[in-house]
C-alpha cells in the first residue's frame, strides 16, 4: 500500500474520523484508524461500538492531491499518527506500508516517521443499511434540532433508555423528544417528500447525536438518514456517520404536556435568560440551586428572586409583553430553564402555567405546534 495526498485535505477528513476513537477500549483493534485504498480513492474509518465514522477522499478531487500508487488497508494507532501528521514540515504526505511486517513509512519533507500498522481485515465492518425509504435533512435544521432536544436527555445510567433521543416518523413527519424525567424537549418537522406509509420509532443515543451536530457545519446541504433495526446512518456528502440504536421501548411523553393554562406569559427570550443568569448567580452560591417567580396578573407585575441564608439575596422586577390568569408563585432549577431558553434564541416565547407544582410550558409565541420545552417546578415548603 502505497499513496501520497494533500495533508491538510487528509487532516480534516481525519479529524471527523477521530471523534470515533476512543483513547481506551477494551477492544484494541478500535483504538486504530483503518485506511483502505484503491485506484477511486482513500477511506478512512474510525469506531468506538457505539459510533463509526467513515470518510472519503476522492482520487478525482484535485484539492486531495491524492495519487495512488499501490492499493491497499492497514490500521495504525490513531493518537499517535494523528500527532505525526498534524506536525509535518511539507503540504504534501507520503504513507507506505511493508505488506509483510505492516510497517507503515510517513514521510513528508525531509522528516520520516515509522509505526507499526495491524491488519485491515481484523477491524469490524460497517453495517450495510441501504433502507428503501431514507429521509432527507437539511443540515442546518437538523443541527438546530439535535441542540433543542439534546439538552433534557437523561445523564443517568439508571434508565439506559432516557440517554437518548426518541424519533418517532409518520404520517410525513418527524417528532424528536427528550427528557430526564425533570424537564422534557419535544421538537417536530415536516418531512413533505416522505411517503405517508413510512413509520420508523427509534431511539438515538444523546451522545451520538452531539457528536453528529458538531460535523454539520453551515455550508453542508442536505443530509441523507436511514435506518435499520440497530443501527441509524447519517450520510455527510462523503462522509458517513454511523450510530446505534438505544434497545427498549421509550416511555410515552405525550401525556406529560400539559393542554392548557391557568397562567401565562409572554417573555423576549434573551431578556428572560439575561434575568435567570443574574439570579442563579446567589442560588449557585447556596446549598439549594433554586429561583422564585411571582406572578401578579391584577398589578400586571413579575418578581424573580433566589434566596441564599449564606451569602444573600436577589429580587428583580421583569419585563414582560403579556400577563394574563391566575396570580402563581413558582420555584424551579434555574440551570433548566437557562438551557432552554437558549434553545429558542432571540424569539418572544409564551410560558404557561397550570399550578405551582405542575410542570409548566415554553413555547415559540409564534409557532405553538412545532416546538415545545417542559420543566417540573421544585416543591420548596
Amino acid at each position: 500500500m502505497q499513496f501520497t495526498i494533500n495533508r491538510n485535505a487528509f487532516i480534516k477528513k481525519l479529524n471527523d474520523v477521530s471523534r470515533a476513537i476512543a483513547a481506551k477500549t477494551t477492544i484494541p483493534i478500535l483504538s486504530g484508524l483503518r485506511m483502505e485504498l484503491t485506484q477511486a480513492g482513500l477511506t478512512l474509518t474510525g469506531s468506538n461500538s457505539d459510533i463509526s465514522i467513515e470518510s472519503f477522499l476522492s482520487a478525482n478531487d484535485e484539492k486531495n492531491a491524492l495519487l495512488v500508487t499501490e492499493p491497499g488497508a492497514i490500521v495504525v494507532p490513531a493518537h499517535i499518527f494523528s500527532e505525526i501528521t498534524k506536525r509535518l514540515p511539507d503540504e504534501t504526505m507520503t504513507i507506505q506500508v511493508n505488506n509483510e511486517t505492516l510497517l507503515t513509512t510517513i514521510t513528508s519533507g525531509q522528516s520520516e516517521f515509522n509505526i507499526n500498522g495491524s491488519d485491515a481485515n481484523t477491524y469490524p465492518h460497517l453495517p450495510d443499511i441501504t433502507a428503501e425509504n431514507q429521509l432527507t435533512l437539511n443540515a442546518n435544521v437538523l443541527k438546530e434540532l439535535i441542540s433543542q432536544v439534546v439538552i433534557a436527555v437523561s445523564n443517568q445510567e439508571t434508565r439506559p433508555i432516557l440517554t437518548g433521543v426518541h424519533f418517532i416518523i409518520n404520517d410525513g413527519k418527524l417528532m424528536a423528544v427528550a427528557t430526564d424525567s425533570h424537564r422534557l424537549a419535544q421538537r417536530k418537522l415536516e418531512l413533505g417528500e416522505l411517503p405517508k406509509d413510512v413509520e420508523y420509532d427509534v431511539v438515538i443515543p444523546g451522545k451520538s447525536l452531539l457528536e453528529l451536530s458538531r460535523m454539520l457545519t453551515d455550508n453542508m446541504n442536505d443530509i441523507t438518514m436511514r435506518i435499520s433495526d440497530k443501527q441509524v446512518l447519517f450520510i455527510l456528502g462523503d462522509t458517513s456517520f454511523y450510530s446505534q440504536l438505544l434497545p427498549g421501548k421509550y416511555p410515552d411523553t405525550t401525556r406529560l404536556i400539559p393542554t392548557s393554562a391557568n397562567t401565562t406569559i409572554e417573555f423576549e427570550a434573551r431578556t428572560l435568560l439575561a434575568a435567570i443568569e443574574r439570579a442563579s448567580l446567589m442560588s449557585h452560591a447556596g446549598h439549594n440551586n433554586i429561583v422564585r417567580l411571582v406572578l401578579n396578573p391584577e398589578q400586571q407585575s413579575a418578581v424573580l428572586s433566589s434566596n441564599s441564608p449564606e451569602i444573600g439575596k436577589v429580587e428583580e422586577n421583569l419585563a414582560f409583553v403579556s400577563l394574563e390568569g391566575a396570580s402563581l408563585d413558582i420555584s424551579f432549577n434555574p440551570d433548566y430553564m437557562k438551557d432552554a431558553l437558549r434553545s429558542f434564541g432571540q424569539s418572544t416565547i409564551t410560558i404557561g402555567f397550570t399550578a405551582a407544582l405542575r410542570p409548566f410550558t415554553l413555547e415559540p409565541s409564534e409557532d405553538h405546534e412545532h416546538f415545545i420545552q417542559l420543566i417540573t417546578p421544585v416543591r420548596t415548603a
